[in-house]
Parts: C-alpha cells; structure tokens; sequence
C-alpha cells in the first residue's frame, strides 16, 4: 500500500514581512500533480495545517481548495491537527467529509479514530492521533500516572485498537527523542515534550510532523517528511521534499523522497557589497525571485545597504555583517542563542545566575509544572 506523507504546511505563514500565500499554493498544486502522478492509495498529513490557531481568511480558502482538489482526484486523504492549529476548527464537518474521502481527527476525546483499507496483503489500520499534551489525556484516564509526553503518548495509544494480524499506521504530531530539530520549530519547556521512541512499537509506519526537517527516527518505520516549504533561515540549504512510503506485507516498507521545487527559493549569500552588486548585475539573474538573507564582509557599514541591495535582490529577509568588528560583539550572538532556548532552560539560566548555583530538584519540578500549567491555561483560551 502507497501512501504519501506530508506534515507543517503553516498555511498562512509568513517570511519576516512577506506574505507567502502564493508560495504556499504554488507548492500545494506541485502535491497534487504528485498525487495524481504517484496514485498513492492515501495521502497522509500529519498536522500544523495552518501557522496558528484562528486562521486568517486566506489560509482557509487556500487549504479548502487544497481539499477540494484531492477530492476530486479520489485518493483517501487523514488529515489530524498539530500544536498550530485548533483541533475544533480544523474538523469542523469532519463526519460530512468522510463519504468524500476527507478524514480529519477531531478534539482528542480520549479514543483514537482509525481507518481500514485493504490491499493485496490483507488490512491497513490507519490510526488518526492529533497533537496531545498530558493534561488532554489526565482528563479522560484521572487514575493513570501521567507526568511526561511519553508517559501521556502511551496511555492515549494503549487505547488504540490495533489490528494484530494486519498493519498498523499512525498520524501523529510530536516530538519523538533522538530527532533534529531546527529554531523555526517550537520548544517546549526544555525538552519535556520528548516521547520514546518505543511508545511506536505496535506501528508498521509512523507518519510524523512538527519537525521540519525530512528524517527517520531510529528507523524508516518513523518518519518526519519535514515541511514542504523552507519556513527559517535554519532551513535555508534544505531539500524540500514530500515522503513516499510504500508498505508491502508484514515488515516490509520502502521509503522515498520526491523533491519539491518552490516558487521562490531562499538562499544565504555572504560576501563584500561590491561583489554582490556585480553579482546582480553581471550574472543576469542574481536571484530576482529568491527570498534573499544577505551576510555582508566588509570592514565598514554600507550606507543604506539593504535599500541599494534591494534594487537586484527584490526580497531581502535579513542584513548582517560578518567582521572583525562583529565578532567582538558577544551581545548579538548571545541574545540569538537565547532567542532559542525554552521557557525553561532561559528560567534555569537566570536562576543560576544570581544565586551561584543550580536549582534543586523540587524547585526544577516546580517550574516545569508552573510552566506547563501556563501552556495549559493557553490552551483554554
């Protein structure tokens, strides 16, 4: 059984100002050509089908003509929601949807929704597990213990009913440990969200998102296809990719990429002003339709750089320098280094701080918990 895996649309995202509604339809028609190209018996989408809980108008249109599209083509298509997105709004029909074979996880309800389609080798389950965090499943299991995502994971699959002499496919959107992740991925409270990998052991495929970069987990069998457009400047000398997975009998299955090639790319360049102007005007193309994030060498600042810069590289997301006199300054990079670290871990370092020491182990669960119930009360509103 063929099915095509992709996950993280962010639909309604932006690149620092630019809008990249075009860019995201342009590469969701390129899905589509792959689709009816590559006849999958599924296609798989493992969350973060928008950029943020309430979407904007356009992103919903854009995914709606998405949906229509497939449905025309006639492939089966799961969809479940990931941490960007409202697991209300998203299934919003989900029940009309399934006779036209739209199948979309609803609010986790403490079950695990599943599907059976059938080939040569007997029965497929394909298992719908949206975005969970503990206190979504402490609600519905109050006597299990559940103080981790990995602990919650296996107390929301240990409800999964599995088909013991066929195959077994989960859609899911997490953290699994051992994955790279990259700064346009969101932390959360300095890596509690892990869940082990064995929490999968029952799955012949695990379709995965939230990480945006294309890789397995310890196996084929667990597998993030990574986003379909570069969505930082982290992701920047990434192939983009959607995963094709192809299950043939028990134990078997052959994974492949198929590139996906964007309307506009984006690319780093570094080097002198003056090089990259020739570059502009000598190469005749000096990339007119590239997202653009330049890294400047020269000693001394160029007046108004990014503005003369923009004559030849019409879409410039960020300037710096790359000098002697950059590198002294420790402030920038530190802030940057930061920027990246979670609630947690950014908490930790200020307590160390002003007190000479780390904190002890009852202050360190105190603050996760402290944090988590923040995430939670988030979640509420």
């Amino acid at each position: 059984m063929k099915f095509i895996h992709i996950s993280d649309l962010h639909i309604g995202r932006k690149l620092e100002e630019y809008s990249l509604a075009e860019d995201q339809k342009f590469i969701l028609d390129k899905i589509i050509e792959a689709v009816i190209s590559e006849k999958p018996d599924a296609l798989l989408i493992a969350g973060d089908i928008y950029d943020r809980s309430l979407p904007p108008t356009e992103a919903v249109t854009i995914f709606d003509d998405f949906l229509y599209k497939i449905s025309k083509i006639g492939t089966e298509t799961f969809i479940i929601s990931g941490n960007h997105d409202s697991a209300e709004r998203l299934s919003f029909g989900n029940r009309l949807m399934d006779g036209s074979g739209i199948h979309i996880s609803g609010v986790y309800d403490g079950t695990i929704r599943f599907f059976d389609m059938k080939d040569e080798f007997g029965t497929v389950r394909i298992h719908l597990f949206p975005f969970i965090r503990p206190h979504n499943v402490r609600q519905f299991f109050p006597d299990e213990k559940i103080e981790s995502f990995t602990d919650a994971a296996r107390v929301a699959l240990s409800q999964a009913k599995i088909s013991t002499d066929g195959r077994n496919v989960l859609v899911c959107h997490q953290f699994v440990t051992g994955a790279q992740r990259y700064e346009s991925e969101e932390i959360y409270i300095g890596g509690a969200e892990n869940i082990d990998a064995d929490v999968f052991d029952p799955f012949d495929y695990v379709a995965l998102g939230h990480l945006h970069s294309p890789q397995n987990v310890g196996s084929e069998r667990i597998r993030y296809c990574g986003t379909p457009l570069k969505y930082s400047l982290s992701e920047a000398d990434q192939q983009k990719s959607l995963t094709v997975a192809e299950l043939g009998e028990k134990g078997k299955i052959q994974i492949r990429e198929i590139p996906l090639k964007p309307m506009r790319d984006y690319v780093k360049l570094k080097g002198r002003y003056s090089d990259l102007m020739d570059l502009g005007f000598y190469s005749g193309s000096a990339y007119p339709d590239s997202f653009v994030h330049i890294t400047l060498t020269d000693e001394d600042e160029v007046p108004y750089a990014v503005s003369r810069l923009g004559v030849i590289y019409k879409y410039i997301t960020g300037l710096r320098y790359d000098n002697t006199k950059s590198r002294h300054i420790q402030t920038e990079e530190a802030g940057e280094a930061a920027s990246s670290l979670s609630p947690y871990d950014l908490f930790s370092k200020l307590y160390g701080s002003l007190n000479g020491r780390e904190m002890n182990k009852v202050q360190s669960e105190y603050i996760k918990g402290l944090i988590e119930d923040i995430w939670e009360a988030e979640d509420e509103t």
